[in-house]
């Protein structure tokens, strides 16, 4: 049973694992901004005795290109610590014999993509038009056994302009139309966190997952995967903004009469209480977003303290470790 006490837990951790946007930068024109704090919260990480990874739905670039970006913002980043859905999209088109109609950028100059026999669908931004997607659904629609892939399936991102809608929506418009179930290839696939966990040696009560997307960053948990019986200590929610939630939550535990996940759990937070001048700014903030789409208040993935940025989440870790 993995320690799900706090600060009891943040002694046991053995590695973090970062999502980028929105957490680490903001998207936008050029290579978009660093968040405040963010670099040297990285920095400190990688200074501890804690091992550190990276994974993003991110698919509008090359590995390689993406992490040049976030050296150019500043971060120590290398290429071997990034986790994006395309190769490992490329790895299971190849295994599985597919050849794709591709609605994506980059990395599948690999495969095979003559007679398409699934669709592949990521970050294509400005691509997704009508035609495109028109395009996407003829080749689903004329399959015997259509095979649609996604590359993550958030709903929006934030970009410094504003909020943008991500793969989801387009998945979910695709799966709609064809009466068919997207394969999801990145986050918040239970495979895909494995191959990190994998990677740096870990089982998954010694990792900690710090993340911007309460849905997106905690599906996997959620769900019946026997593998997760061991579950991530905690999960923050994290924003630029004060006040946003920080969620902790007990991931799903292995039920060995039933033989599947149970259903998750709240934790009894012991982060101090959200102070009367904390909810006065969240209110004032709401007022301020408009009315912008939040996942704060979500109906199995409760928020039980508060942190600002990943400075803050990267302060509290190590000063507890110590």
């Amino acid at each position: 049973m993995a320690d799900t006490s706090w600060p009891g837990c943040s002694k046991s951790l053995k590695g973090v694992i970062l999502d980028l946007c929105g957490v680490l930068y903001e998207s936008g024109e050029g290579d978009g901004v660093a968040i405040p704090g963010s670099i040297e919260a990285v920095k400190k990480l990688k200074a501890s005795d804690l091992q550190l990874r990276f994974c993003t739905n991110e698919t509008q670039a090359t590995r390689e290109k993406f992490v040049a970006k976030l050296q150019r913002l500043g971060f120590d980043i290398s290429v071997s610590e990034v986790f994006s859905p395309a190769p490992a999209a490329v790895a299971v088109l190849k295994e599985r014999g597919l050849r794709p109609h591709l609605l994506v950028y980059d990395e599948f100059d690999s495969v095979d993509k003559t007679n398409p026999n699934c669709v592949v669908i990521g970050d294509a931004a400005e691509q997704f038009s009508y035609e495109n997607l028109n395009e996407a659904f003829s080749v689903l629609i004329d399959l015997e056994n259509p095979k649609l892939f996604s590359l993550g399936q958030g709903r929006y991102y934030k970009e410094t302009d504003g909020l943008k809608l991500d793969v989801g929506v387009y998945m979910k418009a695709l799966e709609y139309a064809c009466d068919l179930k997207a394969e999801v290839v990145g986050k918040p696939s239970p495979t895909f966190f494995q191959s990190v966990l994998n990677d740096m040696g870990l089982q998954p009560h010694e990792a900690l997952m710090i993340g911007d997307d309460l849905i997106c960053d905690t599906e996997p948990w959620q769900g019946d995967c026997a593998w997760l019986w061991l579950q991530l200590n905690l999960l923050f929610k994290l924003s630029t903004a004060p006040g946003m939630a920080l969620s902790e939550t007990r991931l799903p535990r292995r039920d060995k009469e039933a033989g599947r996940a149970s259903a998750t759990e709240p934790l009894n937070s012991t982060f101090p209480p959200v102070r009367e001048s904390e909810r006065e700014r969240k209110k004032e903030r709401k007022k301020e977003r408009k009315k912008e789409p939040s996942d704060e208040r979500h109906s199995t993935v409760m928020a039980d303290g508060t942190v600002d940025n990943l400075a803050q989440a990267v302060d509290m870790i190590l000063n507890q470790r110590h």
